[in-house]
């Protein structure tokens, strides 16, 4: 009996010392793949948001690509002017990724974004007002290239910010405003005084 199962051992184990190499052949193909996905998502914040280097989207976005919004999606040429606003107006930002998780063709990352509004925004001047934010990304990586985007963040946040680190702006500003209406309303009821005292002579 021990003779007949060694003898069965041996002849079947070849087949299975073929078979276990391709099983972990696909593991290892499978690995390799998600940690070049993960390698494209790192240029986009290192590169791109963070150095500006906006002609490496070119490399590793797909001209289809869509960034799927909550009410919209944005085409690539959408998306990237997005990305170039927010680097003029923010010009010593930084993106750092937190967390970056990948699965098949998907990439998942937890972001951090932080800048200096030190730039002019429109008829805007600088404000100094510092951004910091977070938020999540997954991206979806065919080829080596990014098809699709969607990401979600707080941007109740930065209006935050905003308004706390210019609350003595903006008061300043609605005194003004206030004033002026004040004014301007005045004026209008002497206007009216003296159009209905015409009138009346």
């Amino acid at each position: 009996m021990k003779r007949a199962v060694a003898f069965v051992f041996l002849i079947c184990a070849p087949a299975f010392a073929g078979i276990a190499p391709s099983a972990a052949s696909t593991s290892s193909t499978a690995v390799t793949q998600q940690e070049a996905n993960k390698a494209v998502a790192r240029r986009v914040f290192d590169e791109i948001l963070s150095q500006g280097k906006f002609q490496v989207a070119d490399e590793i976005y797909a001209r289809d690509f869509l960034n799927h919004g909550l009410h919209g999606n944005a085409s690539l040429q959408e998306d990237q002017a997005a990305a170039r606003w927010e680097k003029q107006e923010l010009p010593d930002m930084k993106v750092t990724y937190d967390s970056m998780v990948a699965e098949g063709d998907l990439v998942s990352v937890l972001w951090v974004l932080r800048g200096t509004n030190s730039a002019p925004v429109g008829w805007l001047p600088a404000t100094g007002v510092k951004i910091e934010l977070r938020g999540i990304t997954i991206w979806r990586i065919v080829d080596g290239r990014i098809r699709d985007e969607w990401t979600a963040f707080d941007t109740l946040r930065v209006v935050r910010q905003i308004v706390e680190q210019l609350r003595w702006q903006l008061f300043g500003l609605a005194c003004v405003a206030v004033i002026l209406l004040w004014a301007a309303g005045r004026g209008i009821r002497k206007l009216r005084r003296s159009y209905s005292s015409a009138k009346g002579s």
